[in-house]
C-alpha cells in the first residue's frame, strides 16, 4: 500500500497517510473548492488501509480553519477511523489546536461527542 502526501496550499491541508509508519496527519486550512473530491482518495485509502493487517496507527488532525463541507468530510474519515476502532485497530486520535482558537477546539469538542472512538484535545502554543 502506498503512502499519500499532499502538500498544503492556500486553500488545502497537508496530508500524510504512511501506512508503514501508522500515522495519519492533516494539518492546515480546508477550504477546497470541491472538498469531497478533494477528500475522497483520503477516505478510499482508508478503506483499504483499513483491510491491512491491524497496527498501532496514530493519527493527527490540527486545523487553522475549515469550511462546512470540508467538516462533513472530516466526520466521515472519522467514521472510517470509529469503524476501525470498533474492530479493534489500536487507534490514537489527537485533535491539536491552538491555545488562541475557541472555534477549533469547540469543533474537536463536536467530533468528540459525535463519535464512539477516543479523541484528545490537544492544546498547542504558537499556532500552526
Amino acid at each position: 500500500m502506498e503512502a499519500i502526501t499532499i502538500e498544503e496550499s492556500s486553500k488545502t491541508p497537508y496530508i500524510l497517510m504512511d501506512p508503514e509508519k501508522g500515522l495519519i496527519e492533516i494539518k492546515g486550512r480546508s477550504i477546497p473548492e470541491n472538498s469531497v473530491e478533494f477528500y475522497r482518495p483520503l477516505v478510499s485509502w482508508l478503506s483499504e488501509y483499513a483491510q491491512e493487517d491491524m497496527r498501532p496507527t496514530k493519527v493527527k488532525f490540527q486545523f487553522e480553519y475549515f469550511n462546512t463541507s470540508s467538516s462533513k468530510c472530516i466526520l466521515d474519515i472519522f467514521k472510517h477511523l470509529e469503524s476501525m476502532y470498533r474492530k479493534g485497530w489500536d487507534i490514537t486520535i489527537s485533535w491539536l489546536y491552538d491555545e488562541d482558537d475557541e472555534d477549533m477546539y469547540e469543533s474537536g469538542e463536536d467530533y468528540q461527542s459525535i463519535l464512539t472512538c477516543p479523541i484528545s484535545l490537544e492544546k498547542i502554543s504558537g499556532g500552526l
